[in-house]
């Protein structure tokens, strides 16, 4: 097909389409569960389908929706006596904005990382799919708990946005390190100085150090606001008049990026190949002339510039570049990379050894449960019905990630070891309880695991992630389900998660500990090639009830 219809054909595709201006819901289908999820969306009147309109993403707060959060970021709050759950109903008369303006639901009151997130790239590819987008006049706003997403979805993908606008964030652990990645992103913080539930200072930290990077950030104060400060900051629309004074920079002079996972291993013409398991690694690559760099590291191995239609990039001449004080002459080409050796820095591509760490297969804990996945217990034994039950019982806790303050829009499947297929196999995560000898699962990945708990050992929680067939996580628990004590132990974590997955939240690769979580005897992060680091190998054995599998050995 020639290529120059294809627009034609696309547009017309849209305008042959049926599209509704206003607010209303739509839903796309969701592959972690296999559901339907819902997101509010406001269409502009008259819609023109031969033009690319901007695009909001509002992401609402904890125990709000999609529907209520709509109304919010439009600056209509609920009426006098109006209950959230009256104003979910319906939708008032919104102010007309030249925009298009989408809220998911984001499960319910669980934070923004994993499937949460996850759900929102969704949101937005399924309204890119549906609509006319300028990718370029792409924003994020949030409140509360959405402001905390707003956070850290910007600063984990700053290329992706023009401008964010957080609202009384109630930030994300490990948010802070990255706020550097916002150099090239405009950002404009909310807060009430008598918020009661996310204290004001937080957004006055926030903004001092995003000026402290040099971020262009602003921030306004609203005089004694509580947790309500989205009134004001959305009052008459006003946060799209200033949105509407930002485009995203797609060539950056200069990017400055910090990461701990590969997960979130690129931005703009930056992209990260070799990162140090666990730690912040950082790069600062700036151009100093035509085709001349100078790039700074931190925990990097190995990084790739992709310089194509960057206009400080001379297609066919050499690059200068300057690593770490070292200069380096790299051959023409848009695309280039460079490795650290032991000699120093190299031109060329840094080659990752297969068993290596990398996205998809690098954890932590929480990586297994941000996508498609299934808990199972283990009945290779042939446990009486007393103990069949109790497996079951602990699975199923586990899978249930709803409380009585939160209901999530989340299904996952239970099944037995004997009960798993091998489709499953090719589409899901596993969460698998039990031993080696108690789950036939945890047997047929035994030599590939990095650890393994003494089935003797009745006292003891062990749980790790490891990488297993088809790009898929395995994570164990065995002896004491991961959660036991989890209370008493307070570990960090937003507070609105449900428990069993909030802890999970808070794991490395491994944890191993005695009685419950207030006692931990050991806990951190798999080396590159999922090794058992030296200190935490010695104090796993030093336990006398984790084997060390030979593979897994300290090198």
């Amino acid at each position: 097909m020639c290529k120059l219809l294809l627009p034609l054909i696309a547009a017309g595709a849209l305008a042959a389409q049926i599209v509704t201006p206003g607010p209303q819901v739509l839903t796309f289908l969701s592959s972690v569960d296999d559901s339907d999820q819902p997101y509010a969306i406001y269409v502009p009147k008259p819609f023109d389908p031969a033009r690319r309109y901007p695009l909001v993403i509002s992401l609402h707060g904890s125990g709000s929706n999609h529907r209520l959060n709509l109304r919010r970021v439009f600056g209509k709050g609920n009426l006098p006596l109006e209950t959230d759950s009256d104003a979910t109903h319906y939708f008032p008369a919104l102010k007309t904005v030249d925009f298009i303006v989408a809220s998911p639901f984001a499960r319910g009151s669980m934070g923004y990382q994993g499937i949460p997130e996850s759900d929102v790239y969704a949101v937005l590819e399924d309204v890119k799919r549906r609509f006319p987008i300028d990718e370029d006049r792409v924003y994020l706003t949030g409140l509360s708990m959405g402001g905390g997403g707003t956070l850290w979805l910007g600063l984990t993908r700053p290329d992706v946005w023009a401008a964010i606008a957080p609202v009384c964030a109630s930030t994300p652990p490990w948010a802070e390190e990255l706020a550097g990645n916002a150099l090239n992103v405009p950002v404009r913080l909310f807060h009430g100085d008598q918020d009661p539930a996310v204290p004001v200072e937080s957004s006055r930290r926030w903004h001092k150090q995003f000026l402290d990077l040099g971020v262009k950030a602003e921030y306004v104060e609203y005089p004694g606001v509580r947790h309500n400060s989205w009134d004001p900051a959305y009052k008459d629309g006003a946060i799209f008049d200033w949105f509407a004074n930002f485009q995203r920079q797609r060539h950056p002079e200069r990017v400055r990026f910090a990461t701990r996972a590969y997960k979130y291993g690129s931005a703009y013409w930056v992209k990260l190949d070799g990162i140090a398991p666990g730690a912040l690694a950082s790069i600062d690559a700036r151009f100093t002339g035509k085709n001349r760099l100078e790039v700074a590291t931190a925990g990097v191995d190995g990084f790739t510039l992709e310089l194509t239609g960057h206009p400080i990039f001379a297609a066919g001449s050499p690059l200068a570049v300057t690593i770490d004080g070292t200069a380096l002459r790299a051959r023409p080409a848009a695309t280039v990379s460079f490795r650290r050796t032991a000699k120093g820095w190299q031109a060329g591509r840094l080659a990752l050894p297969a068993t290596a760490k990398r996205a998809g297969a690098e954890g932590p804990l929480p990586e297994a449960l941000a996508a498609r996945h299934i808990y199972v217990y283990g009945t290779a034994d042939q446990p009486g019905d007393e103990e069949l039950k109790r497996r079951r019982d602990t699975a199923a806790t586990a899978s249930d990630w709803s409380s009585p303050r939160a209901r999530l829009m989340l299904s996952f499947a239970v099944k037995a070891d004997r009960q798993v297929t091998g489709r499953d196999l090719e589409t899901s995560n596993l969460v698998l309880f039990g031993t080696r000898e108690t789950n036939s699962l945890i047997a047929k990945y035994a030599d590939r695991f990095p650890l393994a708990l003494e089935r003797s050992a009745a006292d003891y929680g062990l749980v790790f992630v490891a990488p297993i067939d088809h790009g898929h996580y395995a994570v164990v628990s065995s002896g004491l389900p991961w959660w036991t004590g989890a209370e008493a132990a307070k570990r960090p974590g937003l507070r609105y998660e449900p428990l069993p997955y909030r802890v999970l939240q808070t794991f490395p690769d491994f944890v191993l500990f005695k009685g419950s979580l207030g006692n931990v005897l050991a806990e951190g992060t798999f080396d590159r090639e999922w090794y058992l680091p030296a200190e935490a190998a010695e104090k796993v054995k030093a336990s006398g009830t984790v084997m060390v599998p030979q593979r897994a050995a300290v090198k």
